[in-house]
């Protein structure tokens, strides 16, 4: 069975979904978009509060792991995807963090013509639609909803920010504005207690409309070349094998993994990695599938003073309460993420924009949900959040169900061993601030005896999991390397362009669903041929002793 659209979208994730709502608006085009997972109708997936279950969920994450990972002892790292309408907007943290203004300079610097932080402000805004209401950096009726949860009703959020500042570093009151660096409140996308996923934000509003067409429980098999030229993709649904060819572009949304994996499966990318999987090499493309980044994190954890901390929640009978509440009225604790407070700061002299990421949690807890000792407490997750170590997905053969091999290299650069040393002793110093002495109890983890370059990277190779954020393995750009332009169009190719986050050059500066929907939102208007938005040269803060200070002398405006 074959079908034709002007516009074939694969995966209904962070981007395609806002894809999706964009190529559809003005009804003069057809768009068929594909997800390989089904429904995020679950309260599982809608209430904020439980977002460690659909992560860990078959049913809406694709499970993967790493390869073992040399730098982190051998271990394999877990690795969801989303699958589920809304991709891993459904499945994430929630947490909105543009990334700073310099990694998009950085971007351009690359090759990534037009995509510095002036060309990317318009279409931040474009997308957003900000609690305080639209400002100078700020959306104000964009389809995706951002504020700060339960605006910081714990005071153990407060308290973060002040030991911040307490221990040199900069107040920010909005990270995603003027100022990254410093300590404030954290911004997440969720709208009147329900996490508000791409799904949620683009999709529903254009399902409507008849000339986009959904279909879910599909797996994507190979793209259809001809002549140089993307036409179409061949895929399963229910046992049938289907066919969807495009009038004018394949548009690949799949993700970090499932976008360079479909491309090697039709013959695109590194000749040797083809040739390993038994797959006859289509279009020679090297860097598919390479240039693979990600974030780590690890949880700073000390047990609490006072019997404030959400520990005292987690029992089956506060839950139900919880999520009864939350049921009626969309409020109370199962409407947030918890991480209503965070920090951006540099880990040494001569970094110029941070590298380092907070989220904190009045919780002392794992993702999976299960708590580390009995008792109150509360944790900061910290990661260095520019690595240098680069890795790589690449297939394993040629048939489409068989996950390919992943592998980050986590820490096999120097630069980023030293990153976590620094997360480890600037974290301690700031947690023994005078405003936590009313609730610092017994540092849990790392713990006290963990003090030495090797007693910290032996803690770190074994404790640190992944933020979550994997990215850049199509990276955009004009070097040999690079495998889509700066317009998202694949180098060689006619009719295919890639829109998630494997075409950032490099990983930004925090959590990464901000910046996909971004340039989701900037590449509809390229393929629309309308004229994109003008850049924004906002003023942004830079610290002008940066070469010699690990900690800001310059006041803010």
């Amino acid at each position: 069975m074959k079908d034709e659209f002007d516009f074939v979208i694969v995966g209904a994730g962070s981007a395609g979904c806002v894809l999706a709502n964009r190529l559809t608006a003005s009804g003069a085009h057809s768009v068929l978009l594909l997800e390989a997972g089904g429904s995020d109708r679950s309260i599982f997936i809608q209430m904020p509060t439980a977002l460690s279950i659909p992560m860990n969920t078959e049913k809406y994450a694709w499970q993967f792991h790493t390869e073992p990972e040399s730098g982190l002892d051998g271990r394999e790292m877990h690795c969801p995807r989303g699958k589920v309408l809304g991709g891993s907007s459904s499945i994430n943290g929630m947490v909105y963090v543009r990334g700073h203004a310099r990694d998009f300079d950085e971007w351009a610097e690359q090759g990534a013509h037009g995509w510095d932080y002036a060309h990317c402000l318009p279409y931040f805004k474009k997308a957003e639609s900000w609690a305080f209401g639209a400002d100078d950096y700020r959306g104000g009726d964009g389809p995706l909803a951002t504020n700060n949860g339960n605006n910081m009703k714990n005071p153990l959020y407060r308290a973060f920010i002040k030991a911040g500042v307490e221990a040199g570093y900069l107040e920010t009151p909005d990270y995603n504005a003027f100022q990254q660096e410093g300590f404030g409140p954290m911004h997440m996308t969720i709208k009147d207690g329900v996490r508000w996923s791409t799904s949620n934000a683009y999709l529903r509003p254009a399902l409507a409309r008849p000339n986009l067409t959904v279909r879910t429980g599909v797996r994507v098999e190979k793209l259809i070349l001809e002549g140089g030229r993307a036409t179409g993709i061949t895929y399963t649904q229910n046992g049938i094998v289907r066919g969807a060819s495009s009038r004018r572009e394949v548009i690949l949304s799949a993700g970090p993994i499932g976008t360079p994996h479909i491309m090697q499966l039709s013959g695109i990318g590194p000749a040797d990695t083809l040739k390993a999987a038994g797959i006859e090499v289509k279009h020679e493309l090297p860097g598919v599938g390479e240039n693979l980044q990600d974030h780590l994190e690890f949880y700073f954890q000390f047990k609490c003073r006072q019997p404030i901390t959400l520990n005292g929640q987690l029992d089956w009978f506060h839950k139900g309460l919880i999520g009864a509440r939350w049921f009626l009225t969309k409020k109370g604790l199962g409407a947030t993420n918890h991480f209503e407070s965070c920090g951006f700061i540099r880990s040494k002299p001569g970094i110029k924009w941070p590298d380092m990421q907070y989220h904190f949690l009045p919780a002392a807890i794992r993702y999976d949900g299960k708590s580390p000792f009995s008792g109150h407490g509360f944790q900061v997750h910290v990661g260095h959040n520019k690595p240098k170590s680069r890795g790589h997905v690449r297939a394993r053969s040629a048939n489409p169900c068989e996950a390919p091999g992943i592998r980050f290299n986590y820490l096999t650069h120097t630069d980023d061993v030293e990153g976590f040393r620094a997360c480890v002793r600037l974290t301690r110093e700031i947690i023994n601030q005078p405003v936590f002495d009313s609730y610092r109890g017994e540092e849990i983890q790392p713990g006290t005896a963990v003090t030495s370059d090797g007693e910290i990277d032996a803690f770190v190779r074994q404790a640190v999991e992944s933020a979550y954020h994997p990215s850049c393995s199509c990276k955009m750009g004009t070097d040999d390397m690079a495998v889509v332009d700066p317009e998202a169009k694949v180098h060689g190719l006619e009719g295919l362009r890639i829109v998630d986050s494997s075409v950032f050059p490099t990983i930004t500066n925090g959590n990464l669903n901000a910046p996909t929907i971004m340039v989701a939102e900037r590449v509809a208007d390229l393929i629309l041929g309308h004229t994109p938005l003008a850049p924004d040269n906002q003023p942004t803060f830079d610290e002008a002793t940066y070469k010699t200070s690990q900690r800001p002398n310059t006041p803010t405006r």
